[in-house]
């Protein structure tokens, strides 16, 4: 990491155990922080101290949000600074890009910049163990308490999904109270604007279709999610335990599609199971959308289309766009990246197979 500043506070430690699992979120208040964990009074608490503290791109203040007239209920947040204060994304050019140590990287950060060391009570390492997490402000946030989810930073890995890393992601999605916490990953070629292994932790501002819609079965550990502006594959776990096996099943079907010359996006989120039963209690919801390549952000453009947006939740960056969007347009600008609906059903076939053998 970079050089720590004269009274630049340190990461805390945050060690959780099963007890602080919280099984069923609260419902939707209007601050993240209305009905907190103690995982979100870490996270919020540190969060809001460094944006005191300056160490932010911006500071963030209200942000105008819109439910788009429709039936997908799509969100759209105007966030004009993060368009343009943000660094500019790396240009990546090939889906299994290596890691350039020359190019930025989360080796770079200021002490300052990391709010928690998140590692699990007792675990032993192994495959199916999940992987400590530092967590980190996102210097341009999409809204408060927005964090990136860091895998051993010092092994500089690029931007392809690891089982670990992401059981380690799907408990920190259970330690957090409120409903709208979200765990999500931009693959190369999929959005992501650093080819450094991280996660996304966010706090979505509405409830979104996707995480209550029942989802079209295509083998005892995989469904067809067609609400939503993008159709995406449905892995889900009922608790804890289930996690270590669902992370497997996600990364060797991004691998799958890796090797198929296909990008990704994942979103971990509470929801029902996929049948949409809402009286059968809410797990884990895993998204995996499977998409043609973008290398680079497309001039003109509204937004760029990564796991928010094809989860139904826009951020704008200008406000003529954001006031003027309509659900017809946001959904064709989505589905421009989208796969015609006979591959994608071809690709569940294959994917099911997969996952039985």
């Amino acid at each position: 990491m970079a050089s720590e500043e004269p009274d630049e506070p340190s990461p805390e430690e945050f060690v959780y155990g099963e007890e602080d699992f919280v099984l069923q979120g609260a419902g939707w208040g209007p601050e993240p922080g209305s009905a907190p964990s103690r995982f979100d009074r870490a996270l919020l608490e540190g969060w809001d101290d460094r944006m005191e503290r300056g160490l932010f791109r911006y500071r963030l203040g209200p942000l105008p949000t819109r439910v788009l007239p429709g039936p997908m209920r799509l969100v759209a947040q105007l966030n004009v600074q993060r368009g343009t204060e943000r660094r500019p994304p790396q240009p990546v050019c090939s889906l299994r890009q290596p890691f350039d140590p020359a190019a930025f990287n989360f080796t770079r950060l200021r002490p300052g910049e990391l709010l928690l060391r998140l590692r699990r009570a007792g675990d032993a390492p192994g495959p199916a163990a999940p992987e400590p997490l530092l967590v980190a402000i996102n210097a341009s946030p999409l809204g408060r308490g927005h964090v990136l989810l860091l895998p051993a930073p010092a092994r500089r890995l690029p931007q392809a999904l690891t089982a670990p890393a992401l059981h380690g992601g799907l408990e920190a999605a259970l330690l957090s109270a409120h409903p709208g916490f979200c765990v999500g990953f931009n693959g190369l070629g999929g959005c992501a604007s650093v080819n450094h292994l991280h996660l996304h932790g966010l706090y979505l501002p509405r409830p979104l279709p996707v995480k209550a819609a029942p989802a079209q079965p295509l083998c005892p550990r995989l469904g067809l999610l067609w609400a939503g502006p993008a159709p995406a594959f449905l892995f889900y776990a009922a608790g804890p335990a289930e996690l270590g096996l669902l992370a497997q099943d996600v990364c060797r079907a991004a691998e799958h599609l890796t090797d198929t010359g296909l990008a990704y996006n994942v979103l971990a989120t509470r929801g029902n199971p996929p049948e949409g039963a809402a009286g059968a209690g809410w797990g884990l919801r895993v998204l995996l959308w499977a998409r043609k390549p973008s290398f680079g952000a497309k001039n003109g453009a509204a937004f760029n289309v990564a796991l928010c947006e094809l989860a139904g939740y826009l951020p704008v960056a200008a406000e003529p766009a954001f006031w003027d969007l309509t659900e017809t347009d946001a959904v064709r600008a989505i589905r421009e990246h989208l796969l015609p609906e006979m591959q994608l059903l071809r690709l569940g076939e294959d994917l099911a197979r997969l996952l039985a053998g």
